[in-house]
């Protein structure tokens, strides 16, 4: 009933805090259709995930401008809320405390993210089982690489694919 992606980010969201992984899993799937067919509430959920990672590491500044997008992009498409499970009032809540606690430089806290759907829930907890995980655990603030993520991880693909790029648009005189 849902995109396994979206399962996923909701896991990685509640388990492992893991928000770059978060941002990662939803982005990659945001990008499977073509760009004028792509939902932007997907978008509000990546932002609201790298929103928490930025504010996790102390980068105010990016954790203020990330949880308004999100705001505005799920209070604007606010019905899609329902669509994926989630407690449509009070998701919007905790967005708007978010963002409150973020402009006031509060520090980071895990939060849980309001799924109704029961089935929904229990896939994302049993999930959280298998792998000898908990669902809605603490997120390990003294776990280096879960904060620095982006700057600790490999980078290779990432960058032959910039290459790759770049090298098209040379052939192309762009």
């Amino acid at each position: 009933m849902y995109p396994k992606a979206y399962v996923a980010f909701l896991h990685e969201f509640h388990t492992t805090r893991d928000y770059f992984e978060c941002h990662e899993i939803l982005e990659e799937f945001w990008k499977e259709d073509p760009p004028h067919q792509r939902k932007k509430y997907w978008v509000g959920l990546i932002q609201l995930a790298v929103a928490l990672y930025h504010q996790r590491r102390g980068n105010g500044k990016g954790a203020k401008r990330l949880i308004s997008n999100s705001l505005h992009i799920l209070d604007s498409d606010r019905n899609v809320l329902t669509e994926l499970g989630l407690d449509e009032e009070a998701f919007l809540l905790l967005l708007r405390t978010l963002k409150k606690k973020i402009d006031e430089d509060m520090p980071y806290e895990s939060v849980m993210l309001p799924i109704r759907d029961e089935t929904l829930l229990s896939l994302c907890q049993e999930m959280a089982e298998k792998e000898g995980l908990t669902f809605g655990q603490e997120s390990n603030l003294s776990h280096t690489f879960l904060i620095e993520k982006h700057r600790l991880r490999d980078r290779t693909d990432v960058l032959l694919e910039r290459e790759k790029q770049m090298e098209r648009k040379k052939s192309r005189g762009i």
